[in-house]
C-alpha cells in the first residue's frame, strides 16, 4: 500500500499545505479508537505534522488536525504489539510502532503505523514518511 497510498493521499494532504512549504513525507496510519479506527495520512513538513483523516479512496474525510512545536507537549513511542509476550506481537512489534502523541490542550492521539520498507512493511515510500516522522520528533520535541 505504501507507494500506492501516498500517492493517492498526496492531494488531500497538499492542500494543507502554506505558501512556499514543503512536504517531505507521507506516512499511512490508524487512529485506534475504542470501538472504531481512522485511517489517517500523515503530512510532514519543516515545521508542522498534518493529520488528514482519509476514506478507502483516499479523498479528504473530515478535518485536519495540524501539529507544531508548540501544540505537542510530548511523545511516546513503542511497538505495535502493545508489549504482550506472543508471536503475533513480536513480528506486530518488529514491523509496525504505535506514536502516542500528547498535545497542550490534553488531547492525545494514538497513531499506529508500519515502519516501512519491504512488501509488508508499507514500502520505501512509508520508509522515507517515517524518516521525516522522526527527524521532525527529533528537531521538535529534543530538548523535552
Amino acid at each position: 500500500m505504501g507507494a500506492r497510498f501516498a500517492e493517492a493521499a498526496r492531494p488531500a494532504v497538499e492542500a494543507l499545505l502554506e505558501p512556499g512549504e514543503t512536504l517531505l513525507g507521507i506516512v499511512a496510519a490508524t487512529h485506534q479508537k475504542t470501538f472504531s479506527g481512522e485511517l489517517y495520512a500523515v503530512g510532514v513538513t519543516e515545521g508542522r505534522l498534518l493529520l488528514q483523516p482519509v476514506d478507502r479512496k483516499m479523498q479528504a474525510k473530515g478535518p485536519a488536525k495540524v501539529i507544531t512545536k508548540d501544540t505537542l507537549v510530548g511523545a511516546d513511542v513503542d511497538g505495535a504489539g502493545g508489549g504482550w509476550w506472543t508471536a503475533p506481537a513480536v513480528v506486530l512489534d518488529a514491523a509496525a510502532v504505535a506514536l502516542t502523541l500528547r498535545m497542550a490542550d490534553g488531547e492525545k492521539l494514538k497513531l499506529r503505523m508500519m515502519r516501512g520498507g519491504g512488501v509488508l512493511g508499507g514500502g520505501p515510500e512509508q520508509a522515507e514518511g517515517m524518516g521525516a516522522l522522526v527527524e521532525w520528533m527529533q528537531r521538535n520535541l529534543g530538548d523535552r
